[in-house]
C-alpha cells in the first residue's frame, strides 16, 4: 500500500502545483527555466505514476471493501465512458468538441473516474478513481482564476471532430473487448450479463 500511497502523493501533489501555489510555480520556472521546470515536473509525475502502477495491483489485493456496486451501475459506467477517449483526443484536435467543453481531458477525467467509482467499491479503487476525481474537478474549477497555458496541438481542420469521435469510439471498443483486461487484468465484459 506504501509504494501506491507514496505514488499518488508525488502524482496528484506535481499535478497540482499550478492549482494551489502558482506563483509559485511562476518563481521556479524563472528560475530553474522552462526547460528544466518540465523536465523536473515530469520525472515526479512519472515516477507517482509508476509508482500508483506498480502499487495499485498490490493495493487492491487487501481485500477491504467499502461498498458493493449493483450490477446496473456496471452498465452506466460503459456509458459514461463512451465519451472518454473521443475527449481526450480532442484535447489535441481544437475544434467543436474543444470549444464547447473548453478542458476536454478534465472532463475525460471526471467521467473516467466516475464511471469507475460506480463499478468499484474497494478501498484502493476509491483512493485511485475518488483522487482523480477530486483533484479534475478542482483543476477544471481553478481554471476560472488562473492564466491558462497554452497546450501542444495539432492544426485546426475541418475533420478534427470526425477523427476524436472516430478515433475515440475505435479506441473505446479496443479497451472495452481487448485492452483493459490486457493491461489491467480485468476485463470490463466480466459478468456483465
Amino acid at each position: 500500500m506504501i509504494p501506491f500511497l507514496v505514488g499518488l502523493i508525488l502524482f496528484f501533489g506535481s499535478h497540482s502545483v499550478s492549482i494551489v501555489a502558482e506563483p509559485w510555480r511562476d518563481r521556479m520556472v524563472a528560475r530553474l527555466g522552462e526547460s528544466r521546470w518540465q523536465g523536473l515536473y515530469s520525472l515526479v509525475s512519472l515516477l507517482g505514476f509508476g509508482l500508483i502502477v506498480w502499487g495499485f495491483g498490490p493495493a487492491r489485493q487487501s481485500g477491504i471493501q467499502l461498498y458493493l456496486p449493483p450490477l446496473w451501475l456496471h452498465h452506466v459506467t460503459f456509458l459514461l465512458m463512451l465519451p472518454v477517449f473521443p475527449l481526450l483526443i480532442a484535447t489535441y484536435l481544437p475544434g467543436r468538441i474543444q470549444a464547447l467543453t473548453r478542458h476536454p481531458m478534465l472532463l475525460a477525467t471526471i467521467l473516467w473516474s466516475a464511471g469507475h467509482l460506480l463499478a468499484n467499491g474497494g478501498f484502493a479503487d476509491v483512493l485511485l478513481f475518488g483522487s482523480f476525481l477530486i483533484w479534475a474537478v478542482d483543476d477544471r474549477l481553478s481554471m476560472a482564476r488562473r492564466v491558462q497555458r497554452p497546450i501542444q496541438q495539432l492544426p485546426a481542420g475541418r475533420l478534427n471532430d470526425v477523427i476524436a469521435a472516430i478515433g475515440g469510439l475505435a479506441l473505446y471498443a479496443l479497451f472495452i473487448f481487448w485492452a483493459h483486461a490486457r493491461l489491467f487484468g480485468v476485463s470490463p465484459l466480466a459478468g456483465i450479463a
